[in-house]
């Protein structure tokens, strides 16, 4: 598997190309400011991304959907619960007073149970609220087995978790979105979040201070 992560400036925000090594067939995950890194990443390594994939529709997460979608022509996917939150896209940049093109209409929202295939790998939506009511954890791995690779938006942090204090953030939910959907990838889970280091499972449960006596 390639995993390629960049983050740029205003918001630092992990952008994601993950590409079967053996079709060189590839997913774009949360495309925001650093696109273009993450499209002529794709280019220089002869990747083919067939979808766009968002693990929720805050602003920094969906500022290069526009342009990932006009080059690549590929379907986006969304959970339905962010929908109202992708539509308001352009007036969430205005509150950070930054212009936002408007995203797109999402072609597909998740489904409970969904696969979704590029080359021998699938991503695996499962839903997350808390930090929002759409968010979602893409679980990546070999086709047919449990995947390792969890990309998990702005659900958990290396050593901190989601804020809930936007529209449809919930603490409640998301430390429960944490310990039933998160936690059950167990310990040796590789966790790729929407800001920061990656991590694991197995290192948060053990130091994250927001997640003690979570088990």
């Amino acid at each position: 598997m390639i995993i390629e992560m960049q983050a740029v400036p205003p918001f630092f925000k992990n952008g994601f190309v993950v590409a079967c090594g053996d079709t060189r067939e590839a997913v774009l995950i949360d495309p925001g400011d650093e696109v273009a890194g993450l499209l002529a990443f794709a280019e220089r390594s002869r990747l083919t991304i067939r979808h766009i994939l968002l693990t929720h529709a805050h602003v920094d997460h969906v500022t290069g959907v526009a342009e990932a979608k006009r080059v690549l022509g590929v379907p986006v996917h969304l959970h339905r619960d962010d929908l109202f939150l992708y539509e308001a896209a352009v007036q969430q940049g205005a509150m950070f007073g930054i212009p936002v093109s408007p995203p797109p209409p999402p072609d597909l929202f998740y489904s409970p149970g969904q696969s979704i295939g590029f080359g021998s790998l699938e991503a695996r939506p499962h839903h997350t609220p808390g930090h929002c009511p759409g968010g979602v954890c893409l679980q990546i791995g070999k086709k047919g087995a449990p995947g390792k690779d969890l990309f998990v938006g702005d659900t958990l942090f290396a050593g901190s978790i989601g804020r809930t204090d936007l529209p449809g953030g919930d603490h409640a939910t998301l430390l429960r979105s944490i310990r039933t959907v998160l936690f059950a990838f167990g310990d040796d889970a590789v966790v790729y979040p929407g800001h920061g280091p990656k991590t694991t499972i197995g290192e948060e449960r053990r130091t994250n201070p927001f997640l003690a006596g979570l088990d």
